[in-house]
């Protein structure tokens, strides 16, 4: 049976960083020149040759069916559905208890702000756990790590409502993020296992798919189990769901992650319990583990492209939690409806999101694969994302405005659904553009950027909710998104233009030759 620690016995492993100074191996989209013995050689077969190096081992050939590159498009895209399937189900548990807060304060005996903590606490969980998740994930590959993470999320999730106590509600949303983080960690880096750098929207597309419903099956399900039933049984259906997600998971995913894939096949033979059960083994575990969780951390502090991902990202997802989580209550508030009636508008922000997702992953490979064509001779680079983004960092504070001060002004409803639509329309964009860019850059430590982005993102759609009160109590829902939708024009409108004129200097301060491998790994 496997086992997430059949991979730690490779002692060629733990020296990556000085294999990687000694290979210098670019990605595959990397304009640097190769040696010119090697200039006829087939793209295909240099890949091959620079994986036994790296790892020891390479695959049969170019068409090997055990490479995830060539596995069958009916298996990759089920791989990318079970995966989102996950991530719907970690967004759906931060939004679906939004519209019954009002209920929970009531049973609970707290204030609204104190609410707020409850729905808030979850996206602190969700900041930190990548850091563990990601670490584990290029020791071993991604799915056990995900098993485990959805077992530890059903777990705690159950617990949430027990006792009706807020101590307990906090304490086990927290616990829940922690194991929540796994699907949002990696779905992004497992369609990158799968899917090369001309076909990232594509793959973007399918991880997204499910995903982007969440912001509306959340709160609609959610106010609907409070109106009929009981706000407590929330907790109950989404951890029956995971469930069943995990055990579909469990037999159907293979592992895609092409290091562990390449060592394991280079070992020849799993890890025997005797071995497992050494001093030496887990020595060298917690060493590796030690090295893993500290390369998100020092991608955040050394690379200032990780660093500018992570700002906008951060205000991106903030002012997007903000939003979900007084979305319903301002209805209830401002336009006197019920809580299921109420739920039904984050169809709006579900349909645009979708629509996001979908067709905007297309347009950005069409775009993607024409300026490689046009100003590179067919070699792409992650700065021809950017004109795609700039459509994303537009519409975004144009939406937010427009759905604050129609609600301020009590306009009548579609009216502020449209502001919403055009905002979500932009907080689909851009994540979805920076990651893509992101995992051009990142090629074998996909997972550890993405932490490294997301944890500042959590951290912010942490705190942004728990203010979300006092902030339009004071200045209304018009000044309050006006007000917002400023800070994103003078911190994010500058970054098109910075990527386009010098992304591609950027991504080489700080950079380590083992973040920036060969395409396919």
């Amino acid at each position: 049976m496997p086992t997430v620690t059949q991979d730690v016995g490779d002692n060629a492993y733990c020296d990556e960083e000085k294999r990687g100074a000694d290979l210098k191996v670019a990605a595959a989209d990397s304009t640097e020149v190769q040696p010119q013995d090697d200039a006829h050689i087939d793209p295909q077969l240099r890949r091959l040759e620079l994986l036994k190096q790296q790892y020891g081992s390479t695959w049969d050939g170019p068409d090997d069916p055990n490479d995830p590159y060539n596995w069958p498009s009916t298996r990759k895209v089920l791989t990318g559905i079970i995966f989102s399937m996950s991530q719907l189900i970690t967004l759906m548990t931060a939004s679906i208890i939004s519209a019954a807060l009002n209920d929970i304060s009531s049973d609970l005996h707290i204030g609204m702000s104190s609410a707020q903590m409850i729905f808030s606490t979850y996206f602190l969980g969700i900041a930190f756990g990548p850091f563990v998740v990601a670490a584990i994930s290029e020791m071993h590959g991604r799915k056990w790590i995900w098993v485990v993470g959805n077992t530890w999320y059903i777990l705690w999730n159950a617990i949430s409502p027990v006792g009706k106590s807020v101590n307990v509600m906090i304490l086990s949303r927290l616990m829940a993020g922690f194991g929540a983080c796994a699907g949002v960690t990696l779905t992004g880096p497992t369609m990158a296992d799968m899917y090369g750098k001309r076909d990232r929207g594509k793959a973007a597309s399918i991880a997204a798919l499910l995903p982007s419903l969440g912001p509306a099956l959340g709160p609609i399900v959610g106010g609907v189990v409070t109106q009929l039933i009981e706000w407590p049984w929330i907790f109950h259906i989404m951890s029956i769901v995971t469930s069943v997600v995990t055990l579909v998971g469990i037999f159907y995913i293979k592992e895609s992650y092409t290091p562990a894939l390449l060592r394991r096949k280079a070992r020849g033979k799993p890890v025997t319990p005797r071995e497992a059960l050494t001093k030496s083994f887990w020595s060298e575990f917690s060493k590796r583990l030690g090295l893993g969780i500290w390369r998100p951390v020092r991608l955040l502090l050394t690379r200032p492209i990780i660093q500018l991902i992570a700002i906008v990202m951060a205000l991106s997802f903030a002012i997007y939690t903000l939003l979900l989580g007084t979305y319903a209550t301002m209805f209830m508030d401002r336009y006197g409806q019920t809580p299921s009636i109420s739920a039904l508008h984050y169809i709006a922000i579900a349909v645009a999101m979708t629509f996001a997702a979908q067709v905007g992953g297309r347009v950005m490979d069409l775009v993607y694969r024409r300026l490689s064509d046009r100003r590179n001779k067919g070699q792409g680079k992650p700065e021809f994302r950017v004109p795609y983004l700039v459509s994303g960092i537009v519409l975004l504070p144009i939406g937010l405005v427009m759905y604050g001060w129609a609600a301020e002004r009590r306009v009548a409803w579609p009216v502020v659904d449209v502001g919403a639509v055009i905002f979500s329309l932009g907080t689909v964009i851009v994540p979805q553009t920076l990651l893509a860019y992101q995992l051009d850059e990142f090629v074998e430590h996909g997972a550890s950027a993405s932490a490294a982005t997301r944890v500042l993102a959590y951290v912010l759609g942490f705190a942004f909710p728990t203010f979300a009160p006092k902030l339009y109590s004071t200045f209304g829902y018009g000044w309050g998104n006006s007000m917002m939708a400023l800070i994103w024009v003078v911190f994010c409108f500058p970054l098109p233009v910075v990527l386009w004129l010098w992304g591609e200097k950027i991504r080489r301060w700080g950079r380590r030759d083992e973040e920036h491998r060969v395409e396919g790994v």
